[in-house]
């Protein structure tokens, strides 16, 4: 996330959040970690089960990749959407079912076309298409109606930052001082910050193919998705070795087919454009721009390369998610590998290092005299719309961590259960996406140039949705006894290529806070939860289950 000082947040969520002034030490049944869609879903759910809690949010603005630019949802398959979930896109599809929301495009123009087929689903009442700023509105009236106290701070990750009473935590503590005490704690965020500082169980990068019998994990050569047209040069100096290589590309792939490494897969920002001259800031060239960055991508274009330098995903009102689209684009490849144990500082630099990067990027389409004219014609007319972000330089609030720390624990989601080869036995709610990783390297190949690695997209459209089980959201009973975790799941590489949507998010996050009520009624672990209670709960509240279950709507 892009996390600058406190307490520039938006002036809605402003009036609307509870939020602490000076440092205090706070009470309450449940305590949720993180500014995400999950966080705010679960301080719902909570609400909803006559459970006092509290959001602490690291963010400066609540919704992470939610209404931070993905808005074009990712998502596989709707039939998932159960409970919240179903709720947020069901709010979406009222909002643009006004003729006041349309204030820019007219309805008819904008089609239907979402990312798994039609965006706009009038039988089950949901949309999956939207503006940034609609799904801060979404969010921002639960937090309103729900009267959900948010504090906007920071988890101190060092020693000082939790106390530990056996297996349990008892309080953690912020970087400002406040000292936050709860029966039960939900770690809703995308690195997966509280659950380290618990001590439980966590691994980076990529498991070796043969650790879980997942054929698509691992090092992964030859991959042709979003890759680098052949013969770039890899070197500062054309054929010269001795000059170094280009910025972000390794000497060699470091292992063989179906090796594990510790590498993570690219982020970037979802940005969110528009043509649309009334609405349109133009981007200028960022301050410190160095050519050589993009040296790579002019050298993909004298190659071959002429478009899907970013999408072009069409949202409400003449916007974009403009996410990756190729080889050479918007994910800043090679430069993330540090950031999930990164302090602060360092991830706040890093964050503002992709920053530089996209908008450079879009500058050197626009305007560098090595770009062939037809693509500065073809892109120019793109800019950041003046109504998003208003709050954040018209600039997405959150960088898209794909993926960060992902917790190890007695139950380990794997290619086999995503792809339905294997039973789940406590099913929390569902999954549809492909199995998708981004690439995490470039390096130099047998040949001499410069070739993408990491890049998967395992299609399950054959096998369908799957259910994801209770033990996934859950630490080893050894480690932690009342702590969930909603994004940073015990999931393979692989699998949690799929798990990973926000969509999924905000299902497990709502499960998680019925099991934790469920925990606190019962004076219960949550390793000891009894699912059958949870399960009559979570269908009771519309949970998607498995696709043969009833739904309430």
């Amino acid at each position: 996330m892009n996390r600058l000082p406190y307490p520039q947040l938006t002036s809605i969520v402003c009036s609307l959040a509870l939020s602490a002034t000076a440092a205090e030490t706070i009470n309450v049944d449940l305590c949720v970690y993180g500014g995400t869609p999950g966080a705010i879903a679960s301080a719902v759910q909570a609400k909803r089960m006559n459970k006092s809690v509290v959001i602490i949010s690291p963010d400066r603005f609540l919704g992470g990749m939610t209404s931070g630019g993905l808005g074009f949802t990712d998502i596989g398959d709707d039939r998932i959407l159960g409970g919240i979930s179903h709720e947020f896109f069901h709010q979406v599809y009222l909002h643009y079912e006004k003729t006041e929301a349309w204030n820019l495009q007219s309805k008819d123009s904008f089609g239907n076309k979402g990312q798994a087929g039609p965006a706009r689903n009038d039988k089950a009442q949901t949309m999956s298409l939207f503006e940034p700023k609609v799904a801060s509105a979404v969010f921002e009236k639960w937090i309103r109606d729900h009267q959900i106290r948010v504090v906007y701070d920071r988890l101190d990750r060092s020693e000082k930052g939790i106390l530990m009473k056996g297996k349990s935590i008892q309080s953690i503590r912020t970087l400002d001082g406040h000292s936050i005490s709860a029966k039960m704690f939900i770690d809703t965020t995308y690195e997966g910050d509280l659950m380290a500082l618990a001590g439980v169980s966590y691994t980076l990068g990529r498991e070796s193919s043969a650790q879980y019998g997942e054929p698509a994990n691992g090092i992964q050569p030859g991959q042709k998705g979003n890759q680098l047209p052949r013969g770039i040069d890899p070197y500062v100096v054309p054929k010269n070795p001795d000059s170094g290589l280009l910025p972000g590309v390794n000497p060699t792939i470091g292992g063989a087919k179906g090796d594990g490494d510790k590498r993570i897969q690219a982020y970037c920002y979802r940005m969110c454009l528009t043509n649309h001259e009334p609405n349109r800031i133009a981007i200028n060239k960022p301050e410190g721009y160095d050519e050589k960055n993009y040296e790579l991508v002019l050298r993909s274009i004298e190659v071959g390369q002429k478009s899907r330098f970013f999408k072009f995903s069409a949202l409400p009102n003449y916007k974009t998610d403009s996410n990756n689209d190729s080889g050479a684009s918007t994910d800043f490849i090679g430069m993330n590998y540090n950031y999930p144990e990164a302090d602060y500082a360092t991830r706040d630099q890093m964050a503002e290092a992709h920053k530089q990067w996209q908008l450079g990027l879009i500058w050197t389409l626009q305007h560098h005299p090595r770009v062939p004219e037809s693509i500065r014609k073809e892109h120019l007319h793109w800019g950041l719309p003046k109504d998003e972000f208003v709050e954040n330089g018209n600039w997405p609030h959150a960088l898209y961590i794909r993926e960060a720390r992902r917790m190890v624990s007695d139950y380990v989601v794997t290619q086999p259960i995503i792809s339905n080869e294997k039973k789940v036995l406590r099913s929390v709610g569902m999954g549809a996406y492909t199995m998708d990783s981004h690439h995490v390297q470039r390096y130099v190949t047998e040949q001499g140039d410069v070739q993408n690695e990491g890049d998967v997209q395992h299609h399950i459209r054959q096998t369908g949705p799957y259910s994801i089980d209770y033990g996934s959201i859950i630490p080893k009973k050894n480690e932690c006894e009342n702590l969930y975790v909603t994004f940073a799941v015990s999931a393979s590489h692989i699998a949690f290529g799929s798990i990973r949507m926000e969509p999924v998010l905000m299902v497990l996050s709502q499960s998680a806070a019925t099991a934790a009520a469920i925990a606190i009624d019962r004076n219960s672990t949550v390793q000891d939860v009894p699912y059958d209670l949870l399960r009559e709960r979570l269908l009771a509240d519309g949970q998607r289950l498995e696709l043969d279950t009833p739904q309430k709507r």
